[in-house]
């Protein structure tokens, strides 16, 4: 748990008390923004700087986290102690619970800041999907690049959009714009559109087009690429060494893409590139890379921020205190979840007082910001309706929606032929018994998603008494491996269905037929039934190159 702020400053209760500093730049000017600029205090303009994760379901309820971390209870006082920019929701803080809850909880913390927040959520859909089952399963990236059509990135987008302003969440955290070209990728995957670089950069576009559509802020994430590592900046600090001219052809299109259709945040990687920065710096500390390639090179003028400051990746070098302030002076605009808000903030408010942040430089991040919550209406929003939400969470049109592009994805990487399945079918693997319900009468014998010993043994028996086995697979190690080995050793025709990234298709063997899903939602477990019964022919194509 974090201490109160060590530094020697006044801490942001003090700091809010000083009256507020009129810039020159914003006497020269009546703009709305330009307004409010001059109307901040010092502490509140560097308060703007931070979106931070608050503990609890309830504005007004105390936790013991927050007062820990923050030294004050609850979420909307933690809003009035250090005016943040934004706040971004987590089902692990206790944030997300069901719909009445969530508006009630956005609404409240909007209440409690003087300046409109971001409110904003990591819901790229498929793999990382915080908002669960509140919203309509869309697809994740990688099934939609495998329908080859960016109308559906657009689709999706809007849905999702859609549904989380109906909650009172203005920001989605993507899409993802990397790359993926590393099998071996810990933390991307099928997080990604896909590996070329010109159908990712169309798909990036058509879901910012989408989230605008839908009067959401969308960020393109992770720059200046992270699709090419085998290690999760998470836990580590990867480091890809793309030459200059590699970049500009892999890692750049779906960047420059984004910032054409206006995206109003680009999102840095806690990766280091050598051949980009040689100092060594992760590119969320590096100027050359957030200044010199984005902002002067892509010509990008809108919010930068960071990954989540508590990720290893960022911390290998300097204290939590110091990296802060270095992402600012690098071109950041918005510090998002800071492992210790009262250090970081505390040690910017610092550096802006000595001179080490310039005045004009953090007058150029808060107008950025304000500039974005002014263009997607965040400023001047009413309250969220809990009973408009419940009316457009999990729509009809949007599930119908969702449910075509899942269709248009399941991909028939082997043995197309074999299909439909025939005779009394065994559905074995984590997505078993699920799957085995939309198949009629289908038997299922589920495993964990590392499936023991006895698992295995269970699927064996179980598989005496079928004609054929499908074993869902997702993210497939050796136990997977070893379920998918035992049911060939049958000597029964075996179809793979996988769940995540098709790269583990490479790893398993002694399947007849395999399909390629790239998500385990439940849109996507109906199109591969569909595919197996026979009601649909599967249409995608391989996004990415397997082995």
């Amino acid at each position: 748990m974090s201490d109160a702020a060590p530094t020697p400053t006044p801490s942001p209760s003090e700091a809010a008390t000083e009256p507020p500093k009129v810039t020159p730049s914003a006497t020269s000017t009546t703009s709305p923004i330009a307004e409010r600029l001059a109307d901040m205090s010092l502490a509140e303009k560097v308060g703007q700087l931070f979106m931070p994760v608050l503990y609890g379901a309830k504005p007004g309820a105390a936790s013991g986290e927050n007062r820990a971390r923050y030294g004050v209870g609850s979420p909307a006082e933690v809003v009035k102690k250090y005016h943040p920019g934004g706040v971004i929701l987590f089902p692990w803080s206790g944030n997300i619970e069901n719909t009445p809850q969530l508006v009630a909880l956005t609404n409240g913390l909007q209440k409690a800041s003087e300046t409109p927040l971001l409110i904003g959520a990591d819901q790229e859909n498929g793999l990382v999907s915080r908002l669960g089952t509140l919203v309509t399963d869309v697809p994740g990236s990688m099934a939609i690049g495998a329908t080859g059509d960016p109308s559906n990135a657009r689709t999706a987008a809007e849905i999702t959009g859609t549904e989380l302003r109906a909650l009172g969440v203005n920001l989605d955290f993507a899409p993802v714009a990397d790359v993926n070209v590393n099998p071996d990728n810990p933390v991307i995957g099928p997080r990604s559109y896909g590996s070329a670089p010109g159908k990712v950069a169309k798909m990036v576009a058509a879901a910012v087009e989408g989230f605008h559509d839908a009067g959401v802020a969308a960020a393109a994430k992770h720059f200046p690429g992270h699709g090419d590592t085998g290690v999760d900046s998470h836990t580590g600090l990867p480091v890809i060494k793309h030459s200059p001219a590699r970049w500009r052809e892999l890692d750049a299109p779906p960047f420059r893409a984004a910032i054409g259709k206006g995206v109003d945040i680009v999102m840095t990687a806690h990766v280091v590139m050598p051949e980009l920065d040689r100092s060594g710096a992760p590119a969320t500390l590096s100027k050359k890379i957030v200044t010199g390639l984005l902002r002067d090179d892509l010509g990008y003028g809108g919010v930068v921020a960071t990954d989540a400051l508590d990720m290893a990746g960022v911390r290998k070098k300097y204290g939590d205190a110091e990296v802060a302030v270095r992402a600012v002076l690098a071109g950041v605009d918005l510090l998002l979840m800071p492992p210790d808000l009262p250090k970081a903030y505390g040690a910017v408010l610092a550096a802006v007082k000595s001179g080490r942040i310039t005045k004009d430089r953090l007058d150029a991040s808060v107008t950025r910001l304000l500039k974005l919550k002014a263009t997607r209406g965040v400023l001047t929003a009413s309250p969220a309706d809990p009973e408009d939400a419940k009316a457009v969470l999990r729509s009809g049109d949007h599930r119908e929606k969702a449910q075509k592009i899942a269709d248009q994805a399941v991909t028939a990487v082997k043995g197309a032929r074999a299909l439909p399945l025939k005779g009394d079918i065994l559905v074995t693997g984590p997505a078993a018994r699920a799957l085995a319900g939309m198949l009629d009468g289908a038997a299922s014998a589920p495993t964990a998603d590392t499936p023991t010993t006895a698992e295995i043994a269970a699927a064996r028996t179980a598989a005496a008494r079928a004609d054929t086995v499908v074993v869902t697979t997702e993210d497939a190690g050796p136990a997977q491996s070893r379920l998918v080995a035992a049911m060939a050793a049958t000597g029964k025709p075996v179809t793979v269905v996988s769940l995540s990234a098709p790269y583990e298709l490479s790893r398993l063997g002694g399947y007849d037929t395999a399909l390629a899903l790239y998500s385990g939602g439940s849109a996507s477990l109906r199109a591969a039934a569909k595919a197996l019964d026979g009601t649909l022919t599967p249409s995608g194509d391989l996004p990415v190159d397997i082995r």
